[in-house]
């Protein structure tokens, strides 16, 4: 039989009339203690909101009006999806950001082709990050991950000279750096990334000269080739850190294929915004949100919902804790002293029993 159990002595109880909106009313056949029968749908409730956050589907699609969709699923947003931390070490993690604006920015992590991380959660160094170049990424990396080694993209550095030659130049020296910008992406291997270098400094010492031209504008002595500079700069850099070819080192130290392009996280981010853009119009902390959730139905072995439901920190315990964590700082917002300002702290970042 399917009779419910007794919440005060466990015995098996009976049916027993009904109330006056007419739900069952059931008596323990021991104590004689009354209740009515609850059926928690919070977690097929849950599994409808993310088959429609994950989906292409309007509001307007479910066949319900606005006013009912938020009535039923509104709760859904106070929940915080966070990073499961298996303590997995992955030689390879994919980084990149989902901006929001200009008021908030989440991080992404990929690794064996699920995501790992997002946002701050915690996660092991890894031997060797692939970036496309985000500015102060490498100096945060290394004061975090000290051992790890940094690949840039090596299609986002292409693109860089791409975006100061642009597509078609009217020099010659611009021509020949597009050309050998282009043919980066085909150094694989020890060889050809050698050969590559030794194509760039060729052309770096046959048109120096030619870059230090200078013409004098609105009375100031100027570069007459600033743009070509930059470009040549953009590699320098990369080229002096040892961040171009990291790949080729890894594959000759360690062994094996190590990518040397972040497709896997740019394939992440492009389904997130096709999300966001087929929900447009949710308040910024739903997209945010909404990206969380995205990440987490996303890693290797996502929780069932009546699990995530049990587990998840809901709005109430991160205020709870932020606000336990905003006594100790020197900030006014609360906010640890090494992050900037740009949203509001307690609405954006975890609290510190889940965020690492």
């Amino acid at each position: 039989m399917n009779n419910p159990r007794c919440a005060s002595c466990g015995a098996e109880m009976k049916r027993n009339g009904t109330t006056s909106a007419g739900t069952p009313r059931w008596r323990c056949k021991s104590c004689g203690a009354s209740s009515v029968r609850r059926i928690d749908n919070s977690a097929k409730t849950l599994e409808a909101f993310l088959a429609w956050l994950l989906s292409k589907d309007a509001i307007a699609d479910l066949k319900m009006s606005r006013a009912t969709f938020w009535r039923r699923f509104g709760w859904v947003w106070r929940i915080w999806p966070v990073a499961p931390f298996a303590g997995e070490v992955h030689d390879v993690v994919f980084l990149d950001g989902l901006h929001l604006g200009r008021v908030a920015v989440v991080l992404i992590a990929v690794a064996g082709g699920h995501v790992v991380a997002w946002h701050l959660a915690r996660m092991p160094a890894p031997a060797m990050a692939v970036c496309d170049g985000s500015p102060g990424f490498a100096k945060a990396a290394r004061a975090i991950w000290p051992g790890t080694r940094i690949q840039r993209c090596t299609f986002h550095a292409a693109n860089q000279v791409r975006r100061y030659t642009t597509l078609n130049p009217r020099l010659e020296a611009g021509r020949e750096l597009l050309g050998i910008a282009n043919r980066l992406g085909a150094a694989k291997d020890a060889d050809s990334a050698t050969e590559w270098l030794l194509e760039y400094n060729a052309w770096c010492a046959k048109w120096t000269d030619f870059l230090k031209e200078h013409t004098v504008k609105d009375g100031k002595r100027v570069y007459t080739h600033e743009r070509l500079r930059r470009a040549r700069r953009s590699l320098n850099r990369l080229v002096k850190d040892g961040a171009l070819f990291t790949f080729v080192e890894m594959q000759q130290e360690l062994g094996g294929e190590w990518p040397s392009t972040n497709n896997a996280v740019e394939s992440v981010n492009s389904r997130i915004r096709d999300m966001l853009y087929l929900h447009r119009g949710l308040p910024l902390m739903h997209r945010i949100k909404a990206i969380f959730w995205w990440c987490y139905m996303h890693t290797e072995d996502p929780l069932p919902a009546a699990e995530i439901l049990r587990v998840m920190p809901t709005d109430d315990k991160v205020d709870g804790l932020f606000a336990a964590a905003s006594s100790r700082s020197g900030r006014d917002d609360g906010a640890p002293d090494e992050y900037g300002n740009g949203i509001v702290w307690g609405e954006f970042h975890m609290p510190t029993e889940y965020r690492q």
